[in-house]
């Protein structure tokens, strides 16, 4: 979740919106008048050969007062229903702040989700879309609280990691290997004698590197921006990098700044490249960072690149293309990492004002990306397409609620197949199989 950016107003969005009769609130693709972006129209896919004919969301009652809920929606183009929801899954709690999931379902179809300001894991069994399953949740895993993000390993097993611990949520966080079925395989702290004075090490997202035996976590205090009490709190600049194999600590890494001085600060989000071996590290203050000598005892991390705008979020990689939200120009953009020191933009695709991309997820073809709003913007999910060829994004116009005049698929509504329990916010979401 980012620290609310500053909404300023685009005068490229307003020529967008001039030249294409939207309104402000209306999500305008900036490369809509080529007809070879084009989105594929529902019908001409086929159920049978679609690994991506489901997308699981994970949201939050607004006003809290009705449980929390995974909903299930029609991701088939091949489908009359395309855009519909189909089922939702209420869990038991209310008020918990639906946040990550998983970004791409497991082999198990056991999904992990959590409900962040209540620091609690759920587990789905998502093995049949249209009746899916609440298996068990749980809180703390010994002494670590607030999961936040869930990578699997080449096992099966879940690498998490953990803002905090105690009741008292203090830090160091850390990182827990949790089974399929919810056990737990071992954790680890997150504190190191070698870290930089006053460094706050509260884990938030990670990168598993299997070839180099390393992972790559990143320092967020999330609790920081939605007034969580306990423990130290504040803004960071450091990322960590484990043995995977044991999961201790090699170093902890104080981001160096960018060309404007605040680009290190708030790391958010790592990722694995196709070559299997360099992470790049994204951070809300919108810096892009390639991490080095990491396959060492000793290794550093440097800027590459920044994007516009205040606020930044989440990346996708599709082979050579890094596909990263930026909320505060309302816009996904598009780079090439070819050369992960030098990345460059190659295309963006822009939303309405009202809209504020955050979650990003990649279907099964790596065709489609999910995008879901940080939670300040408006409820509605929208799907986009990109080329693998060109890294071109495209707003899917086809993925919409039955009779809308516009895209994407609306939380605010007053009825779920569960009940009438009003409007919802989005954020974590994966396409199934």
């Amino acid at each position: 979740m980012l620290r609310r950016a500053r909404r300023w107003a685009s005068g490229l969005m307003l020529g967008l919106c001039l030249l294409t009769a939207c309104s402000p609130g209306e999500p305008a693709d900036t490369r809509a008048d080529r007809p070879d972006r084009a989105a594929e129209p529902p019908g001409s896919g086929s159920a049978a050969s679609d690994p991506a004919g489901w997308l699981f969301v994970w949201a939050g009652d607004l006003d809290r007062s009705d449980p929390d809920f995974l909903a299930v929606l029609d991701a088939d183009r091949g489908s009359p229903d395309y855009g519909r929801v189909v089922t939702t899954l209420p869990v038991e709690d209310r008020g918990t702040m639906p946040h990550h999931t998983e970004h791409r379902m497991p082999e198990s179809r056991t999904l992990f989700a959590n409900g962040f300001r209540a620091g609690i894991t759920y587990r789905f069994d998502l093995s049949d879309p249209r009746e899916p399953r609440l298996l068990g949740s749980f809180r703390a895993v010994d002494s670590l609280t607030h999961p936040h993000s869930y990578e699997r390993l080449p096992g099966g097993d879940v690498l998490a990691t953990f803002q905090g611990r105690g009741g008292r949520n203090v830090d160091p966080g850390g990182l827990a290997r949790i089974g399929d079925g919810g056990g737990v395989v071992a954790t680890a702290s997150a504190a190191d004698a070698s870290a930089p004075g006053g460094a706050l090490l509260r884990p938030y997202s990670l990168a598993i590197v299997p070839a180099l035996d390393r992972v790559v976590t990143t320092n967020y205090d999330m609790g920081e921006d939605i007034g969580m009490r306990g423990g130290r709190r504040g803004r960071t600049d450091t990322i960590q990098v484990w043995r995977l194999s044991d999961l201790a600590p090699v170093a902890t890494i104080r981001l160096p700044a960018g060309p404007k001085g605040y680009e290190n600060q708030q790391p958010g989000e790592p990722r694995l490249l196709e070559d299997g071996e360099t992470v790049l590290v994204a951070t809300f203050t919108c810096g892009l960072y390639r991490v080095t000598g990491l396959g060492g005892e000793a290794p550093s991390a440097e800027f590459v690149h920044g994007f516009d705008g205040g606020g930044c979020a989440l990346p996708v990689v599709l082979g050579r293309w890094w596909i990263q939200s930026v909320p505060s120009a309302h816009a996904v953009v598009t780079l090439d990492v070819s050369d992960p020191a030098a990345p460059r933009e190659v295309d963006r695709l822009t939303l309405g004002g009202r809209n504020f991309p955050h979650w990003l997820a990649l279907d099964g073809h790596g065709q489609r990306i999910v995008i879901t709003d940080r939670g300040d913007g408006e409820r509605r999910i929208f799907l986009a397409t990109i080329d693998p060829e060109t890294g071109e994004l495209a707003l899917d116009e086809a993925f919409r609620d039955p009779g809308a005049g516009r895209p994407g698929v609306s939380f605010d509504r007053s009825e779920w197949p569960h009940g009438v329990t009003g409007a919802a916010k989005p954020h974590g979401a994966v396409f199934g199989f």
